[in-house]
């Protein structure tokens, strides 16, 4: 069951989906996090960030949407008082990032340079709001996300540039990521969704917009794994994306991916990535 994503061996494929599954051990009483690949925390900054207003999640006929916005206790929080706890368990941790600016992603890569062995790589989150490109999201512009992966080389450890099917433009994307020096992509993030309360005629989010996961959009995962793979062939894949079962899994793998991940099963059951694990074995 041992996989190899670029340069980082897993015991087996089947890691958490960073957003899902809390920044340490808040899954340790459902499962063994040891015996997953790698437990994928939720993307953190260099520095602390209070996130959306609420209502955050809204539940939908095949998946959730949320607004969460990457509320975070920061990375040297998380360093000295959350990570030990997760290393604990015996798990295999990559860690999730993100920022506003290039220089964010940066000074969050700086951090990281002296985290434990046990932090096997680290997951750029280029689908977040950008200050500094053409357009809105980083993964949508392919010489910024080059520029932040580049930038994040100071970890000092492999990276896994996250990308975005809401743009047209995935294929090059993962080119330009892979040319700055990201060991693999992971495929795919939350697609752009928005939804009204039937009693207010309001958007149920308090952001307003928010981003759609869950079954709904595993189709959506098997095609950007499928096209960035025909692509690019030599480029490892994490495939991620409405992952609830053990077929779920093999179809991205079969598309091209080379490990997945479980990320919005685990809001209807805890335990949803230790049952994938066993039903892909």
């Amino acid at each position: 069951m041992s996989v190899r994503v670029g340069s980082v061996e897993l015991k087996n494929p089947v890691m958490t989906a960073s957003g899902t599954a809390g920044y340490g051990t808040e899954l340790a009483a459902y499962m063994d996090l040891a015996a997953l690949g790698a437990v994928v925390v939720k993307s953190l900054a260099a520095f602390e960030w209070g996130g959306n207003p609420a209502p955050r999640l809204h539940p939908t006929a095949q998946g959730m949407l949320n607004a969460v916005g990457l509320q975070g206790p920061g990375l040297p929080h998380w360093l000295d008082h959350v990570l030990p706890d997760l290393l604990r368990t015996g798990a295999t941790v990559v860690v999730s990032i993100w920022g506003r600016s290039v220089e964010d992603y940066a000074r969050a890569a700086e951090l990281l340079a002296a985290a434990p062995p046990e932090v096997v790589a680290v997951e750029v989150n280029l689908s977040c709001p950008n200050l500094e490109g053409r357009h809105a999201i980083f993964a949508h512009d392919a010489e910024l996300s080059g520029a932040v992966v580049a930038a994040t080389a100071v970890a000092g450890r492999p990276r896994w540039a996250k990308l975005s099917a809401n743009t047209e433009r995935i294929v090059d994307i993962a080119g330009a990521v892979a040319a700055a020096g990201a060991d693999a992509v992971t495929c795919i993030n939350t697609l752009l969704g928005l939804a009204y309360d039937p009693a207010t005629g309001r958007p149920v989010l308090g952001a307003g917009g928010g981003g759609l996961s869950g079954p709904a959009i595993h189709p959506v995962a098997v095609r950007a794994v499928h096209d960035v793979h025909a692509a690019h062939p030599e480029l490892p894949i994490v495939g991620v994306g409405g992952v609830a079962g053990g077929w779920d899994a093999t179809e991205l793998m079969l598309a091209g991916a080379t490990a997945v991940q479980v990320g919005t099963a685990t809001f209807a059951d805890p335990r949803a990535p230790a049952k994938v694990l066993a039903a892909l074995r």
